[in-house]
């Protein structure tokens, strides 16, 4: 067996133990790796090499959706706000990554490529920012409108979500306007391009010697999946706390939580600031792995209703369907790419300006899915847990 074989079967198996390890945690971390490992190296032999290399890039992507969805599932599943404004906290979080682990352009560059600042700062120092930031506006959206009914709070967050995109795709000075925002660095990629990391000690560099550009997916899915399955276990700790039934009762009768003395507002606050952390994560984990970015990749159709089609497809309530639900329809949403492009010459037999609009196509496929999952599971495919508590999971 190549070399690189096994480095990318090794790679590939590190995400398909993490998730093996979010749904079935009462074994050690360690005891999924040699399953995870066979079952890496069996699609290496199955698979055909650009197959397999798709399904890499496809489980990026969805990976990142997933996080997108943790963060909505802790708004609208647990504890009931409906945030129609995800785009909003998905492009301030890749927008602020960006702006902090980029290097302002300079020479020739500086004249077509302009942003607010460059710090040139680490990745993780990207991710934290975007984080950050995404809690502080989603902690100033809250104060005025989480004491009010939850249609202002929709209201509000839709309007948030246009103003970032409008201000990102207006205010070129901020991040490129409306020209896009090059040269995000990602994480990693010198294992495999150009020099060695000069971080990474001697004796592990024959290990990724083998690596080529074209291999970073797997890579960068080791990253991303980490990330998916920290936040996952994470929330799961939180909202099996009582913390976290105390959103749950918020959700079901906000009155009956204020009567045992349980401050609402506080509560609603705290879940609003770290649903939006989540998203802001996402984002960071979608710009670096793209390069570039612009206000285009956060519109509401697909930074907003996509992920909501998500978290009930997967089961609101349930951090496991979240992350089921954005592959299942991610899967429907790349899969709908390959049906326009087969139907564009039916279109064009109709009309000449249909296959133009041929692209519209896949929200219609995907408010059919969404239509059909409110009908017939409006529970989700998981739906949700009824036993939330340690205490009591632990007395059975």
């Amino acid at each position: 067996m190549e070399a690189d074989t096994l480095i990318k079967s090794a790679l590939l198996a590190l995400p398909l133990a993490f998730l093996l390890l979010s749904f079935w945690p009462g074994r050690r971390a360690l005891a999924w790796l040699a399953p995870a490992l066979l079952l890496a190296l069996l699609l290496h032999w199955v698979l055909p090499t650009g197959l397999l290399a798709y399904l890499v890039s496809f489980a990026v992507f969805a990976s990142v959706f997933a996080l997108l969805s943790l963060g909505l599932n802790v708004h609208w599943g647990y504890t009931g706000l409906f945030n129609i404004g995800i785009a909003g906290f998905f492009a301030l979080g890749a927008f602020t990554s960006a702006l902090f682990t980029t290097a302002m352009p300079s020479g020739a560059l500086a004249l077509y490529s302009q942003q607010a600042f460059g710090l040139g700062m680490p990745f993780l120092v990207g991710v934290l920012s975007a984080a950050i930031l995404s809690g502080v506006v989603a902690f100033l959206v809250g104060l005025p409108t989480l004491r009010l009914r939850e249609d202002y709070l929709a209201i509000a967050t839709i309007g948030v979500a246009e103003l970032i995109r409008l201000v990102f795709q207006n205010e070129r000075w901020l991040a490129n306007g409306p020209q896009p925002l090059r040269g995000i660095p990602r994480p990693l990629y010198c294992l495999t391009d150009g020099p060695s990391c000069d971080w990474l000690p001697t004796f592990l560099h024959p290990l990724f010697a083998g690596l080529e550009p074209r291999d970073y997916p797997y890579l960068y899915l080791v990253l991303v999946s980490a990330a998916v399955v920290l936040v996952y276990l994470a929330l799961e700790k939180a909202l099996r706390s009582p913390w976290g039934r105390v959103l749950r009762a918020i959700r079901e009768d906000e009155v009956s939580a204020a009567m045992v003395g349980k401050n609402v507002f506080a509560f609603k606050l705290e879940a609003f600031v770290v649903g939006a952390m989540i998203m802001g994560i996402g984002g960071a984990f979608y710009a670096h792995f793209l390069v570039s970015i612009d206000y285009g990749h956060f519109i509401p159709l697909f930074g907003t209703f996509l992920i909501w089609v998500m978290l009930m497809l997967g089961g609101s309530g349930n951090n496991k369907g979240a992350i089921l639900g954005a592959f299942v329809i991610w899967g429907v949403w790349t899969g709908t790419a390959f049906l326009t492009d087969t139907l564009t010459p039916f279109l064009a037999a109709i009309s000449e300006d249909l296959p133009a609009r041929s692209p519209y196509l896949r929200y219609l496929f995907i408010s059919l899915v969404f239509m059909a999952i409110l009908l017939y599971r409006p529970r989700g495919l998981l739906g949700e847990e009824k036993t939330v508590s340690q205490f009591m999971e632990n007395a059975k």
